[in-house]
């Protein structure tokens, strides 16, 4: 019998985080690289709808998780219910996408169920009949394999932009899914969730954000951000920072991508005068079209770019923001 992979997909409010979607094109290529089976898992108080989405994808199985001290979420619940169906069901390897609120319970459940997690995983390799996690180290100047020698299951979670998650392969007919409903005692949950905490009003997830417009020290002065914001606005896009700017309190921190912000996968990343620090290269290198406008034809940014414009950033967007606003405008 074929062993197991579950990738536990993440929901929040009845929706799901689209970098589980990245966690299970990671578990897709897994089980195809092992030839073992992959199944699915949504842990909510009523998330019949969100697995039958699931489903839809290339999976044997989807499981829906069911209580209702799962919702509002709770690291103490999930730790209980998912322990549950775990043990019950006994997956050689559970797959999660690296998110904050994953962070949060994970290590709970791996070490109440008396095992190892192997976190912020940027990618896999099969070593023989030895499967290896590869972890970037000292803010991505060395990638480490890493593999396990506890018993299973075993948990992994995936950097967000590790994988595209708009690669996910789809099913021909959709999976079955079945209903578990977790027992889970009253005295278990040890706090009383409030509502979700939002520091000031412009804050943002920049993890969920398709196009991302980041400026680095090139943009010089705090005024000068108002063209950043142009084109961000001509695009519809998010507007980021690399940590000199954020640091200078130009843009909030919750504005940063790089080793000590947010780590972002968006479709398309314009770099405005960043130079290519690896500490900001690590938060935003999985994005799926890179365009970098720096005057340093040297500038590292350039190394991962998929387009290097090289020239003053002050000549270069502001024609630019006039062709978007032609385009869609239509003429």
């Amino acid at each position: 019998m074929p062993e197991t992979i579950l990738v536990v997909v993440e929901q929040r409010e009845g929706k799901l985080n689209r970098v589980s979607w990245e966690t299970l094109t990671a578990g897709q290529a897994i089980a195809a690289e092992m030839s073992w089976t992959l199944e699915a898992a949504v842990a909510g108080s009523a998330v019949e709808n969100l697995a039958n989405e699931v489903a839809g994808k290339k999976v044997a199985k989807v499981h829906a998780i069911q209580s209702p001290k799962l919702d509002p979420y709770t690291a103490d619940a999930f730790t209980t219910g998912l322990k549950q169906f775990i043990t019950s069901r006994q997956p050689r390897l559970v797959l999660m996408p690296h998110t904050y609120q994953v962070r949060d319970f994970v290590p709970k459940l791996a070490t109440a169920m008396g095992r190892a997690a192997i976190t912020d995983c940027v990618g896999y390799k099969k070593d023989g009949a030895k499967l290896l996690f590869i972890r970037q180290m000292f803010q991505g100047k060395l990638a480490a394999d890493v593999s396990f020698t506890s018993d299973t299951p075993w948990f992994v979670t995936f950097q967000n932009g590790a994988f595209r998650g708009d690669k996910v392969e789809t099913a021909s007919s959709p999976a079955p899914v079945e209903t578990v409903n977790v027992d889970i005692p009253d005295n278990t949950i040890r706090n009383k969730p409030q509502e979700v905490f939002k520091e000031a009003r412009q804050a943002v997830d920049l993890t969920q954000a398709e196009v991302i417009v980041a400026v680095g020290r090139g943009i010089k002065e705090q005024k000068n951000l108002e063209i950043a914001k142009q084109l961000a606005e001509a695009l519809g896009a998010e507007l980021a920072a690399s940590r000199p700017i954020c640091d200078s309190g130009w843009l909030p921190m919750d504005r940063q991508i790089g080793s000590s912000g947010q780590t972002v996968a968006p479709k398309l990343y314009l770099a405005l005068g960043i130079s290519g620090a690896i500490q900001h290269i690590v938060g935003m290198k999985g994005s799926r079209a890179i365009i970098a406008v720096n005057k340093d034809s040297e500038a590292p940014i350039f190394e991962i770019a998929d387009y290097a414009i090289v020239g003053n950033l002050f000549d270069i967007v502001p024609p630019l923001i006039e062709e978007v606003k032609k385009v869609k405008a239509g003429t």
